[in-house]
């Protein structure tokens, strides 16, 4: 698995952001049974960096907390049996990983969500690249029951990771 990490912001935790990204990226691929070896973007903007790229990619002129940017397309959200037929253009030549696709997050929102929640900003950092990589593999929370279970396998992924809420 090749994560590929870019700071376009001061990373100001109180951990290391890159360790534990390359950790739950490779961890939530594993859980996932993601069945070839994978190339990640991660890249760690702030509050006007992610509300550009969100203005840009998404017609909304508003801040978020992480963007998604799937490189393959899927029938079945973590149904994996089609991708080499599918994707065989989508694998780096060099490498021979399946490029899955990119991640954005705002580091201002993992400070402030964190406090909101009431836990650490590891977790946060931690919980909102799981949620990116469930939508790298088509999962998607926009109908209850999808929402319902992309909620359980975020936290399935965390607990087994002992990354707890405080």
């Amino acid at each position: 698995m090749s994560l590929r990490i870019e700071k376009e912001v001061e990373v100001t935790f109180d951990f290391d952001a890159d360790a534990l990204a390359a950790e739950v990226v490779s961890f939530a691929l594993s859980h996932e049974s993601f069945p070839y070896e994978a190339e990640v973007g991660l890249t760690l903007t702030d509050d006007a960096g992610i509300r550009e790229i969100n203005r840009s990619c998404r017609g909304l002129d508003t801040a978020t907390d992480v963007l998604s940017f799937p490189m393959l397309s899927y029938g079945t959200a973590g149904d994996f049996s089609a991708l080499e037929d599918s994707y065989g253009g989508n694998f780096n030549p060099d490498t021979g990983e399946i490029l899955l696709g990119d991640i954005v997050i705002s580091v201002d929102h993992v400070h402030a969500q964190a406090k909101e929640y009431g836990h650490s900003e590891r977790r946060e950092f931690a919980f909102l690249i799981v949620h990116s990589i469930l939508h790298l593999l088509g999962y998607d929370h926009m109908e209850q029951e999808d929402a319902s279970l992309m909620e359980d396998k975020q936290e399935n992924i965390l607990e087994a990771m002992h990354i707890l809420r405080d």
